[in-house]
């Protein structure tokens, strides 16, 4: 299984926004692509205080890195235009692929 984590930082006055446009819209648009069979939210709980900021990881799980790179070429630049328009200047994020290894 391959997971593809996306960070997001974003400021806690807009953190109510933002996790229920990522629940309703966003991560429903990435699963409609047929690439990823699942997903999975977390958020930092230690540290407990960063500031006006919250930390969310979203993981989003697909079968092989051929999944995860059509994904990328297909679909990847405008869903991540599309979260970065809506929240500018709102949140920062970082991107990691990983394997499971057992």
């Amino acid at each position: 299984m391959v997971i593809y984590s996306v960070s997001v930082i974003i400021k806690r006055e807009f953190e109510e926004e933002w996790f229920d446009w990522m629940l309703h819209i966003h991560i429903q648009n990435v699963l409609k692509t047929g690439f990823f069979s699942g997903y999975k939210i977390y958020k930092t709980i230690i540290p407990s205080t960063e500031g006006d900021n919250k930390t969310y990881v979203i993981q989003y799980e697909c079968k092989s890195i051929d999944d995860y790179l059509a994904y990328k070429e297909n679909f990847a630049a405008s869903m991540q235009r599309e979260h970065a328009k809506k929240f500018a200047g709102k949140i920062a994020t970082a991107r990691i692929v990983m394997e499971e290894v057992e």
